[in-house]
């Protein structure tokens, strides 16, 4: 692989990083802001890779592209060079076996992404003091110079922030549209003003299974900052590994060490809700806030409870986000379970620029043709599967109207 530095002109120098380890904590974090995404700050990304999930020798090479004046970082896209499309969550296997089919490689390639964290949310790291239009452009065109360099057939940003998508199309990248089941919150007061959005069958189903949990003597319980402790991250991982090894023991992407890595430094976005019996921990979710938004990403228990799942993964979560006040709740991947939840069908975007012709010629008219029938697919399933109220339904809309 060629990894060349390169002087601009307007004296930024655009280099590659295979190890954030290698770039200062405080250098990184000066670039990070409000609205950048929790899984892309320093403390996520460096337990990642530090922890050895995301490394060379899982199929994720760490490929961060920066820029830097006069010595300091102003900029930074976290980038992976991939060996494999394992962990992404935006399934590219069949592109993979169509570029077999016409006699192209497809491998290795190069994504923007958090590993392993399929959460809306990934854009460049701007310094305060620049702009992305002064440094975006640079970065592009080094990265497009990379992949032709070295033979690569794909770069693709996943997860995008919608904010982003404009100029992103405007740059030439072809959008991928797939989708997640994610919480919003207009507005409400308590959690009965949740509940009053549902129709009254759904309504009750809720309040049972909530309910479940005091006649099977489970309290509910949640844990943030200086309350989480190394022996729950040690557990959280005890209780992650458990639902890895029964459901899909082939995405077992995360190791113990990643998760006591994130004390003490990251347990400030940490939300993990559990469920106790007579003090024991019975089963535990594992959630990341940041301001008004909380993802959840992983759960798991040392005995099956019914409706348990249900509650530390989604009823408690939403009752933490109405009180305060959180305006967007995605609890992870997959589970179209969710939408009876309160849920609905919620399209996530991903840009894709592709470096072989014959890979170009097919797919790009692929994805123009799919990408609105997902759309309408999503609509669909919102006004026909999500319980609400027949006077809710239409406010699902806006949801997908790309």
């Amino acid at each position: 692989m060629v990894y060349p530095d390169r002087q601009m002109s307007t004296g930024l120098k655009l280099r590659w990083c295979h190890d954030i380890r290698g770039i200062p904590a405080s250098a990184w974090q000066a670039l990070q802001t409000e609205r950048t995404s929790p899984f892309l700050e320093y403390e996520w990304l460096h337990s990642l890779e530090a922890s050895g999930c995301a490394s060379r020798n899982t199929g994720w090479l760490p490929c961060h592209l920066l820029v830097e004046s006069d010595g300091q970082l102003i900029a930074a896209a976290p980038l992976y060079l991939k060996s494999h499309s394992q962990g992404e969550f935006v399934f590219d296997q069949e592109w993979a076996a169509v570029a077999n089919q016409l006699g192209e490689r497809y491998y290795p390639k190069l994504i923007g992404m958090a590993p392993f964290t399929p959460a809306t949310g990934y854009r460049i790291l701007v310094h305060p003091d620049y702009s992305e239009a002064e440094v975006w452009p640079s970065m592009l065109a080094a990265i497009d110079r990379f992949c032709q360099d070295n033979d690569i057939s794909l770069f693709s940003l996943l997860y995008v922030d919608l904010d982003w998508r404009a100029q992103l199309e405007a740059d030439g990248l072809t959008p991928r549209i797939t989708h997640n089941y994610q919480w919003h919150n207009p507005g409400y007061r308590s959690y009965e003003d949740f509940l009053s959005q549902f129709n009254a069958n759904q309504r009750r189903n809720i309040k049972r299974e909530r309910a479940a949990m005091e006649k099977s003597g489970i309290e509910l319980k949640i844990y943030t900052g200086e309350e989480i402790t190394p022996r729950l991250l040690s557990l959280m991982y005890d209780f992650y590994s458990n639902t890895c090894a029964q459901f899909w023991n082939w995405s077992k992407y995360l190791n113990r060490r990643f998760f006591e890595s994130l004390y003490p430094n990251y347990r400030q976005r940490l939300v993990l809700v559990a469920g106790e019996r007579n003090t024991e921990i019975v089963g535990m979710s594992f959630c990341v806030r940041k301001g008004d938004r909380l993802f959840g990403r992983y759960w798991g228990c040392r005995e099956e409870v019914k409706f348990l799942h249900f509650n530390v993964c989604y009823y408690e979560p939403i009752a933490l986000a109405i009180r305060e006040g959180i305006r967007n709740f995605d609890p992870g991947a997959g589970g179209s379970h969710k939408i009876r939840r309160g849920f609905p069908a919620t399209p996530v975007y991903s840009y894709h620029r592709f470096y072989r012709p014959r890979l170009k010629q097919v797919l790009i008219p692929y994805l123009n043709r799919v990408n609105p029938l997902m759309l309408a697919e999503l609509e669909r399933v919102n006004q026909n599967e999500v319980p609400f109220r027949e006077d809710i339904l239409p406010s699902l809309s806006t949801l997908t109207r790309g």
